[in-house]
């Protein structure tokens, strides 16, 4: 019994090998690249003001001036004057003094014993001073994504775990290597093409292996975020914009008029590749996975009737993922679209708003890429699929 369980082990080790090689070298890529991306911390820089964020709770509150504005739709206006002591940081179990400055767009008022984040800015001179950033939503966060994670595994079994883990995966890619090497003035959109590559990769490698049906939907994806891509620069060309009118984008202009060497005039576009991934990645594995099967069961069937069954298949996601995403950039702007409608402005000064332009853009640049990579994943997995006899 125990030389069968050895051998089962030893069979899927095997099998997994490609596997355990790509994931490997995936993860010293991801290693070495968050090297490259290690920033000092602001306090490093002795002798000079720097300010950091650090969580804290409050003790005691001075003072509250906070009121309901009605005409704010009850919003809380107002000031808080409070003695927080912070919980981390090179001043953790220290007392300071905080104001809490509450308006309809920021702040909340605060009891004694609620968790917040702190700006505490260090001056030269050694003058400490905090005010309170926001509301500490930290618990709040991981009940809510402990749930999601729970009902993904509770329906998903271990398909779901693996999807799980990629998602973490594609999360960290975002926030340990996209972002700091953009901060470095690393390319904008070869920076963002790569890692949306490299996030495809990794994902389909952790759900299906190295195979046939994985390679297909690897290729299909790559050039489905390369055309989202390619059509997004077509766009904004023409219509004159780029990542300089993207709504939020002033904190980072003055970033890097600071010396911050960020690409600015690339975020659109980049921002369109991200979000196409997810999407051009949902058809691309459903296609060829579909294709794969069909080969499976039909193992006679020709190149050209395969290709023809997976454009089949393709038509009819094209159709959903397309009204998918569009209204995902819709609900993204739902509150400027309305303020835009409330304007009551003619449908061609309407579609004239830099606004608009982008959103459109958007969602339409991020469709194509979905739309066309199905021609270009039935084509490939057709290609692949049919090379040999029997499918692997």
């Amino acid at each position: 019994m125990k030389s069968g369980k050895k051998s089962d082990f030893k069979t899927r080790i095997s099998n997994s090998k490609w596997s355990i090689v790509v994931l490997s070298a995936a993860a010293v890529i991801f290693i070495v690249l968050c090297c490259m991306c290690r920033t000092p911390k602001a306090s490093d820089s002795l002798g000079a003001d720097y300010a950091e964020y650090e969580s804290g709770a409050v003790v005691s509150i001075i003072s509250d001036s906070t009121w309901q504005d009605e005409d704010s739709d009850g919003a809380y206006r107002g000031e808080q004057s409070l003695v927080v002591e912070v919980k981390s940081g090179q001043y953790k179990g220290e007392q300071l003094l905080a104001d809490n400055a509450i308006g309809p767009l920021y702040g909340v008022p605060l009891d004694v014993g609620d968790n917040v984040i702190l700006l505490i800015s260090t001056y030269s001179d050694g003058d400490v001073r905090a005010t309170v950033h926001e509301y500490n939503r930290e618990t709040a966060i991981i009940i809510v994504v402990l749930l999601f994670m729970l009902t993904t595994v509770l329906v998903g079994g271990k398909t779901g775990a693996k999807s799980l883990i990629s998602l973490i995966i594609t999360v960290a890619c975002i926030f340990c290597i996209l972002i700091p090497l953009l901060l470095k003035g690393f390319p904008t959109l070869l920076t963002v093409f790569i890692t949306c590559a490299y996030v495809a990769i990794v994902s389909f490698v952790i759900l299906g292996g190295v195979s046939k049906k994985t390679v297909c939907a690897i290729c299909g994806t790559i050039s489905g975020i390369a055309l989202a891509l390619l059509f997004g620069l077509f766009a904004q060309s023409i219509a004159r914009i780029d990542g300089l009118r993207v709504s939020d984008v002033e904190p980072l202009l003055q970033l890097r008029q600071t010396g911050t060497p960020i690409g600015l005039r690339g975020l659109l576009v980049g921002g369109i590749t991200v979000s196409a991934l997810g999407a051009v990645m949902d058809v691309a594995m459903s296609l060829s996975s579909a294709m794969y099967e069909i080969k499976e069961v039909d193992n006679s069937i020709g190149r050209k009737a395969l290709f023809k069954s997976g454009m089949n298949i393709g038509r009819d996601m094209v159709g959903t993922m397309t009204n998918t995403l569009i209204l995902a950039f819709i609900g993204s702007s739902f509150v400027l679209i309305i303020y835009l409608y409330s304007l009551g402005l003619q449908p061609h000064l309407l579609f004239s708003s830099a606004f608009l332009a982008i959103e459109v853009i958007s969602g339409v640049a991020s469709s194509i890429g979905v739309i066309l990579s199905v021609p270009i994943t039935a084509l490939i997995s057709s290609i692949i699929l049919s090379k040999t006899k029997k499918a692997c």
